[in-house]
C-alpha cells in the first residue's frame, strides 16, 4: 500500500508541474528588405519585392503588393525599405493580407513609414522615397512568397 500511494502521490506532482507550467512558446525575430513602387489616383496600387530574414535562421524571397482606395492622388517610390514584424512563432504568419490606411499630404523625399496590421502580427514599415502624394487611402498589404 505504500508503494501505490508513493506512485500516486509522484503521478500527481507530475501532472501539477505539466499543468503549471506555462507552454513554452518559443518567438522569432524577423526583419523585411524591401522596394516598392507605387502610383493612386482614387485606386492605390503598389508592387514590390523583398527579402525577410529572422533570427532563427529562415528566410524568403518575397513579393509585396497593396491595393486599395479613398481619396488619393500621387506616384512613389520606395528604396532600401526595412519592415519590422511582431515577433511570431513561425515565419508561416508573415504571410498574408494586412490592413493598411494612411494619410498624406506633401512631397516624399526624405522618409515614408506606415504600420500594416494582420491579427496579432504587426508590421512596421520604414524607407527611403521619392514622389508626391496627397489625400487618405485604405486598403490591403500583401506578402506571398516569390
Amino acid at each position: 500500500m505504500g508503494l501505490r500511494r508513493l506512485a500516486v502521490r509522484l503521478w500527481v506532482a507530475i501532472l501539477l508541474v505539466a499543468v503549471a507550467a506555462p507552454a513554452a512558446s518559443a518567438t522569432t525575430k524577423c526583419t523585411m528588405k524591401y522596394n516598392l513602387k507605387e502610383w493612386s489616383a482614387f485606386y492605390k496600387k503598389a508592387d514590390g519585392a523583398g527579402v525577410i530574414s529572422c533570427d532563427n535562421g529562415q528566410s524568403a524571397d518575397v513579393r509585396i503588393t497593396a491595393r486599395g482606395g479613398g481619396l488619393s492622388a500621387g506616384k512613389g517610390e520606395i528604396r532600401d525599405g526595412k519592415g519590422t514584424f511582431s515577433d511570431v512563432a513561425d515565419m508561416k504568419e508573415l504571410f498574408g493580407t494586412y490592413v493598411a490606411a494612411d494619410a498624406s499630404a506633401g512631397a516624399v523625399k526624405n522618409a515614408a513609414a506606415a504600420v500594416v496590421t494582420k491579427g496579432e502580427v504587426t508590421l512596421g514599415l520604414e524607407g527611403k522615397g521619392t514622389g508626391w502624394e496627397v489625400g487618405i487611402s485604405f486598403g490591403k498589404f500583401t506578402i506571398t512568397r516569390k
